[in-house]
C-alpha cells in the first residue's frame, strides 16, 4: 500500500511540475511574442491611405480573368483556394507566348504606379519641408517672439495714452 501511495504522490508531483513548465513555456513566450509583434507595428507607423497601391504581378492579372471563366465553368465551387489552385496550375502549364499579354498589362500597370509614386513622393517631400521649416525654430523661440510683440504693443498703447 505504501508503494501505491508513493507512486500516486510521485505521479501527482510530476504532473504539477510538468504543468508549471508548460505554463512557463506558453505564458511567458506567448506574451513576449505578442509584445514584440505589437511593438514592431507601432514602430512601423500607420499606413498612409493616400499612398498608391502596388500593381499586381502578371500572374494576378491573369488570375483576374481566370476567376471569371472558372466561376462560369464551376458555379458550385465557392472556395477561394480552389480557384487559386486551378489558376496556379493553369499558369504553370501556359507557354511564355500565352503569358506575354498578361506580362504586358502588368508592365503597363507598373509604369503607371511608378508615375503615381513619383507624384506622391514629391507631395510628401513638399509637406515635409513645410513642417521642417516650422520645427526649425524651437517652441521657446516662438513663445519669446510672441511675448516680445505683446510687450511692444502694450508699450505703444501706454505711449498713446500719455499723449
Amino acid at each position: 500500500m505504501k508503494a501505491a501511495k508513493g507512486k500516486a504522490a510521485a505521479n501527482k508531483a510530476s504532473k504539477e511540475a510538468l504543468k508549471v513548465a508548460d505554463d512557463r513555456k506558453i505564458g511567458k513566450r506567448k506574451a513576449a511574442a505578442k509584445a514584440s509583434k505589437s511593438s514592431k507595428r507601432q514602430a512601423k507607423g500607420k499606413k498612409d491611405p493616400n499612398k498608391p497601391k502596388r500593381p499586381p504581378s502578371a500572374f494576378f492579372v491573369f488570375l483576374e480573368e481566370f476567376r471569371k471563366t472558372f466561376k462560369k465553368e464551376h458555379p458550385n465551387v465557392k472556395a477561394v483556394s480552389a480557384v487559386g489552385k486551378a489558376g496556379g496550375e493553369r499558369w504553370k502549364s501556359m507557354s511564355p507566348a500565352e503569358k506575354e499579354p498578361y506580362e504586358a498589362k502588368a508592365a503597363k500597370r507598373k509604369s503607371e504606379y511608378e508615375k503615381q509614386m513619383n507624384a506622391y513622393n514629391k507631395k510628401q517631400e513638399s509637406t515635409a519641408d513645410e513642417v521642417d521649416e516650422e520645427s526649425d525654430r524651437s517652441k521657446s523661440e516662438v513663445n519669446d517672439e510672441d511675448e516680445e510683440s505683446e510687450q511692444e504693443e502694450e508699450e505703444e498703447e501706454e505711449d498713446e495714452d500719455d499723449d
